[in-house]
Order: structure tokens, then C-alpha cells, then sequence
């Protein structure tokens, strides 16, 4: 049995809908989580989830018990959820310890086994040592972590994060976002989370929900995701990636200003008719002169036209001869090209996506 279920959920206001025909699946322990931009859906659904609203339309059930439907919602404080803000939201005249044994405190829960589960989560999360410090003596990180240890300890069915790295800056992001996925593989705590940060949600997630216009575009691992996008909108949000369009003509591709051969693409029994590849800037190799073997990849010629360094790697713009497509590319940092050199671009069409459909 599924740990949480949404089914069919939607959510209006007036006549302008958020959410539409949401269904989804977690099972106990899944670390799910909702992306897209702003004003997609994705915090509406978690407010629903969390007994904030009211669903239109649907259903929301836990361990197969129903606690929203239009008619009826169990309201948050019996749903047996933890959820951590932007905000924090942990309370400035408690010390940490206070803060993290606050919710057991509700529970009436035993002064023995208070302690004993504060203390755990407490060294699991690295503040032992600042149990005593009130959160103005904390920095935002160290912040975060009583957060989460405050909403772990209650050992809740469901824990809920809306954008909590949000406030933090990027270095600590990162190192955040590997916290989280640490604590949930140690306490296998079913989890929603929601983010418009791409990074965060291919770090911390087993299976992440794309959403846009309030639907789910797309719900997949994030190897799978980045990989085989099943939209346009998918494969421009998650990561980088360059469209090319082209229309299929016997065994060939004919793209603006240049030919491919789709029987390297390992699809191409699929292909007919007009065609739209996402092909990602790491599989555009760029070359001072024609490869010696091209028999494995598309080879199209052109103009360096833009570069950025970015220290890890170039971002380097290729204008194809006759075509005014901009084909982005990334480069290891040794592999220098100037502006206005002539170069050849390998694409490997066993990396590349096939976007079927108009969608996006």
C-alpha cells in the first residue's frame, strides 16, 4: 500500500484554477519532490497535503485513510505531518534543546524518553554541542538543522519542506541539501518537498514531480528525468539543453543548414514527420579540424560566436554554417576556442532525447 495518495487533486480560486487533475503515488519512505517555477502548483499541493486547504477537487489519503476531500478535511494538527517554512519558523525565546523537544512536549511524551530521543536527533544533526544557544546565536544553517530536528524527532508519517534552503546562500544550499538527503536515509521518513531549484531536487530525491500551469508534466527518477524528458518544458527546466528541430526525409534529418543520419539515433525506427531533439551542451564536442572517424556522430560546421569561462568548464555558442541556430556547448577548461574560430561539432545521438509531442 502507497503511503500517500493524491488523487485527482485540484484547486481553484474564483474561476482561476492552481491545481489541476494532480495523481500521485509515494510509497513508505519515498523522498518525493515537487518542481517547477512560480506558480505552478507545487505549494498549493503541499498546503493541501498539509491540511492548510481545502482540495476543489479530489482526494488526499494517507495509509489509505482519506484526509481532504471538497466535503471534509482533517485538519492539520491530527494528519500526523511535520513541515518546515522558509522561515524556519522555530520559536526565538527557546534554546535548541527546547525548540527540538517542543512537539514531544505536546505529545505529553514520558521526561525519559523526551531526553533520550533529543539527544539522539540532536547529535545526528551536529548541535549537541548548541543545545543551550537560542536561534538569534545560530547561523542559518545551524538554524535549518534545529528545523529539521524539530519536525524528524515526533517521527511524523509525513514530513513536508516548502523551499527550506530558500534563505540560505549557495555555498550553504549545497551543503544543506546533502544534510537532508543524509537524515531522510537515516530515518526513511516519507517526504514531499518543494523546490524550484533544480540541484536541490536531483540531490535529495528518489522520484521528482514537474510541474507546470498546476500539472504534472512529468514524474521520474532524476537520472531518467534529466535524460528522457517527456516534454519540452521538461527538458528546457531540468538543466541545459539546446533544441534542434528538423524533419525526417527518408534516412535523413534535415535541420536548418545542416543533414544527420537517423539510423545513428537509436530510436530512429520512431521518427517521422517533424522532430524536436534535446540534446544536452556536454554531448556537443567541438573540434579544430574534421574528426577522423564521424561515423558515430552528427558533424556540422561553424563559427564560434560567444564563450564565458566558467572554471569548471567553456560556454561556448556555435553558429552552424548557414543556419541561425545557436548551438550551445561545454568544454573541459583546456579546450580553448577564440571567438570567430572555424570549428566542428560532434553531437552523439546516442545521448540526445527525442521530445515526442507538442507539448510545453
Amino acid at each position: 500500500m502507497s503511503k500517500l495518495v493524491l488523487k485527482g487533486l485540484g484547486k481553484s480560486f474564483g474561476k482561476t484554477p492552481a491545481v489541476q487533475d494532480v495523481s500521485l503515488s509515494i510509497a513508505q519512505g519515498e523522498f518525493v519532490s515537487l518542481l517547477g517555477p512560480s506558480g505552478c502548483g507545487k505549494t498549493t499541493t503541499l498546503r493541501m497535503i498539509a491540511g492548510f486547504m481545502r482540495p476543489t477537487t479530489g482526494t488526499i489519503a494517507v495509509n489509505g485513510v482519506v484526509l481532504s476531500s471538497p466535503e471534509h478535511s482533517q485538519p492539520p494538527e491530527k494528519r500526523g505531518m511535520s513541515m518546515i517554512f522558509q522561515s524556519y519558523a522555530i520559536w526565538p525565546n527557546m534554546t535548541v534543546g527546547e525548540n527540538v523537544a517542543f512537539g514531544l512536549k505536546l505529545r505529553k511524551m514520558p521526561g525519559s524518553e523526551l531526553k533520550r530521543r533529543v539527544d539522539k536527533i540532536l547529535e545526528v544533526v551536529q548541535l549537541a554541542h548548541l543545545r543551550d544557544r537560542y536561534p538569534a546565536e545560530l547561523s542559518g544553517g545551524q538554524q535549518q538543522r534545529v528545523a529539521l530536528a524539530r519536525s524528524i524527532v515526533i517521527e511524523p508519517d509525513v514530513l513536508l519542506l516548502d523551499e527550506p534552503l530558500s534563505n540560505l546562500d549557495a555555498n550553504l544550499r549545497e551543503e544543506m541539501r546533502s544534510e537532508i538527503r543524509r537524515l531522510h536515509d537515516e530515518f526513511k521518513i516519507t517526504t514531499v518537498y518543494v523546490t524550484h531549484d533544480q540541484a536541490e531536487a536531483m540531490v535529495t530525491s528518489d522520484r521528482i514531480v514537474v510541474m507546470n500551469h498546476g500539472r504534472i508534466e512529468q514524474v521520474d527518477d532524476p537520472v531518467s528525468l534529466y535524460n528522457r524528458p517527456q516534454s519540452r518544458f521538461v527538458a528546457g527546466f531540468i538543466g541545459r539543453t539546446n533544441f534542434l528541430e528538423g524533419r525526417v526525409h527518408g534516412g535523413t534529418i534535415v535541420f536548418p543548414g545542416f543533414t544527420a543520419a537517423a539510423g545513428l539515433f537509436p530510436g530512429a525506427a520512431d521518427l517521422a514527420g517533424n522532430v524536436t531533439f534535446s540534446v544536452r551542451p556536454q554531448n556537443v564536442a567541438l573540434h579544430h579540424a574534421m574528426p577522423a572517424d564521424t561515423s558515430n556522430g552528427w558533424i556540422l560546421t561553424g563559427q564560434i560566436v560567444e564563450r564565458s569561462y566558467l572554471g569548471e568548464y567553456w560556454d561556448y555558442v556555435v553558429q552552424p554554417d548557414n543556419s541561425d541556430i545557436r548551438l550551445r556547448a561545454a568544454a573541459p577548461p583546456l579546450d580553448i576556442h577564440d571567438i570567430g574560430t572555424r570549428v566542428w561539432a560532434e553531437i552523439d545521438p546516442r545521448r540526445i532525447a527525442h521530445i515526442p509531442g507538442p507539448r510545453g
